[in-house]
């Protein structure tokens, strides 16, 4: 007995070291490479020449300055909209609360750059927008409409770019500042109104500060992931941004440093941010002893009030499917027909046929398939191997496995994605090295096929990785231990007695990291240079920049992720119920 537990500890062991390893090999080693190609010259020399010059580039900057501006925006605009609804939300009761706050979940099913056609459809010269304002007598039907996408120096594709990632990210922060607001004492506010504090002098005196922190970390992700998306501005054309900056610059990084320097500017910014939310709101600050004591009862509203109530959800919620909205009719519209209307003139319901059988779509289709199945057979192998040596095997060090896995949530998916163009340009991948064109993204003939099922798996292990650990965490140990001892081995026991008890969290985990793969944004368009090798969503930004039936066909597609990842996220929370929510925490 003692023999096999120490063959059973020395195999834990090897197993830990070989997934720290690939974990450092493809998660940590590409990131280091691209800071060091920002810093050091070809013959190994340190400089800080690259990133000075960068900063005396005027285009450079101003990307840089539209980047941070369209973080800070999103986010304020993000805050404006969540704040009030998670109040509302958690103190009131009012006519359709449950359907209207899972409404609000709506947005998550769409990546915002596919959002981004139906918008352009809805806001251009002679879009819908312009033709209800002619339709009412606004606008002079002689007259071009509001360029609500041009003006100024780009602004209105500025704003637009803000809106749209807003609408989408809005869902982020109403979860962490509901979950703050969830954990309040009522007392407090109790206690404050017996001493005449008014309604806004309490919510400023004391419910602000008590959820600043669920506020602060809701606003981190949500600048991050605007600071840092690449899809929605290159779809409104708004090409002055740093990440659209990078993605031009990927196919010169054999010569040009400068990518580099715009990746660790980026690295820089989301890290700083990250562990500045971490410090300042680590445990410091304005904080409550304990949790709330008694539950909070939500206060029914009244008739007028809570239509007023039901009101602000069902706008907030219609505008936040204005882009899907535009997606459909715009898949559903006949070439050409739908100029300087309301609604398109003729309907058809071609595009989604042929958003199957084009060569293109289909392709495309069959590529992501292929390397979202890959991915998450790769990603459920290694998070099930995770989750077990952190949960169950009580290893020396098994934080740091730990760490490594849910790193990807910190780290930008841009980011990697140029980590790992940086690794094929490396030894032992790179030109004249001994694995030359076993991993390639620029060059004649790219073989980016595994990096995309690397970078799919790896930006997903932590969604496996949590959802397979809060399995194992309610399953008793006990129950294990009772199969060994009646002479099963550990691989029996794991296969006869854990999986099925924890098979729901497995399954969460195959179908999070299936659909989120199969519409993956950075890694897709950065990762994949060639046609044949693009997945759906770089062939949506393909068809989207086509003449003729290409935007039709790109709609259609749009829809189609759209009813994947609506289904998949339905099918999610149905298994996993309130423990849904944890698989997306840091």
């Amino acid at each position: 007995m003692t023999l096999t537990l120490r063959q059973h500890r020395i195999f834990a062991y090897a197993l830990f070291g070989l997934l720290v390893a690939a974990l450092a090999v493809f998660l940590i080693w590409p990131i280091l490479l691209t800071v060091a190609g920002g810093f050091l010259t070809p013959d190994g020399q340190f400089t800080l020449g690259y990133l000075t010059g960068l900063f005396h580039d005027p285009v450079v900057k101003e990307g840089l300055v539209n980047s941070l501006a369209i973080a800070a925006w999103t986010t304020l605009l993000c805050l404006l909209i969540a704040l009030p609804l998670a109040l509302i939300a958690t103190r009131y009761d009012f006519p359709g609360k449950t359907l209207l706050t899972g409404l609000l979940m709506v947005p998550l099913i769409l990546p915002p750059f596919v959002g981004a056609i139906g918008l352009r459809a809805l806001l251009g010269r002679f879009g819908a927008i312009n033709s209800l304002g002619v339709a009412l007598g606004i606008l002079d039907p002689d007259m071009p409409g509001i360029h609500f996408l041009g003006g100024p120096f780009g602004g209105g594709r500025f704003w637009s770019v803000v809106v749209v990632e807003a609408l989408h990210l809005y869902p982020i922060l109403y979860l962490n500042v509901t979950a703050a607001l969830a954990n309040l004492d009522p007392a407090l506010d109790d206690a404050a109104t017996g001493l005449g504090a008014g309604r806004w002098r309490r919510f400023w005196r004391i419910t602000f500060p008590l959820i600043l922190p669920g506020i602060f970390a809701g606003a981190t992700i949500v600048f991050i992931w605007s600071f840092t998306e690449l899809g929605t501005p290159l779809m409104f054309d708004y090409y002055t941004v740093t990440p659209v900056q990078i993605f031009w610059g990927v196919m010169e990084v054999e010569h040009n440093p400068r990518p580099y320097v715009l990746v660790v500017v980026m690295l820089t910014v989301a890290v700083a941010l990250y562990l500045g939310a971490r410090i300042i709101f680590g445990g410091r600050g304005y904080e409550m002893k304990s949790k709330a004591s008694i539950a909070s009862s939500p206060r029914r509203l009244g008739v007028i009030a809570g239509i007023g109530a039901s009101l602000a959800f069902v706008g907030v919620t219609g505008l936040a499917i204005l882009p899907h909205v535009g997606v459909v009719l715009n898949s559903v519209s006949e070439s050409g027909t739908w100029y300087r209307t309301i609604l398109p003139d003729q309907w058809t319901a071609a595009h989604y046929r042929e958003a199957l059988v084009h060569s293109l779509a289909m392709d495309s289709i069959r590529n992501s398939l292929f390397y979202a199945s890959a991915a998450m057979v790769v990603c459920v192998l290694v998070g099930m191997c995770v989750s077990y040596l952190t949960v169950r095997a009580q290893l020396r060090g098994a934080w740091i496995l730990d760490v490594l896995a849910m790193l990807p949530l910190a780290v930008p998916g841009l980011v990697l994605a140029f980590g790992y163009v940086a690794m094929t340009l490396a030894w032992p991948f790179g030109k004249g090295h001994p694995l030359e064109g076993l991993l390639s993204v620029v060059g004649a003939a790219p073989n980016p096929v595994p990096l995309l099922i690397i970078a799919y798996a790896v930006r997903r292990l932590p969604y496996v990785v949590r959802s397979v650990s809060a399995g194992l965490s309610q399953t008793a140990a006990e129950l294990e231990d009772a199969a060994l001892n009646l002479g099963a081995s550990r691989i029996t026991a794991i296969r006869r007695v854990v999986m099925p008890l924890i098979m729901a969290n497995i399954i969460t985990g195959v179908i999070l990291v299936f659909s989120f793969a199969m519409l993956e944004v950075s890694d897709s368009l950065i990762l994949a240079q060639k046609e044949a090798h693009f997945p759906i969503t770089k062939a949506i930004y393909a068809l989207f920049g086509r003449l003729g039936d290409g935007p039709f066909i790109a709609s259609a597609m749009g829809v189609w992720a759209m009813v994947l990842l609506a289904t998949t996220l339905v099918g999610a929370t149905t298994m996993m119920g309130k423990r849904m929510g944890a698989i997306f925490r840091v």
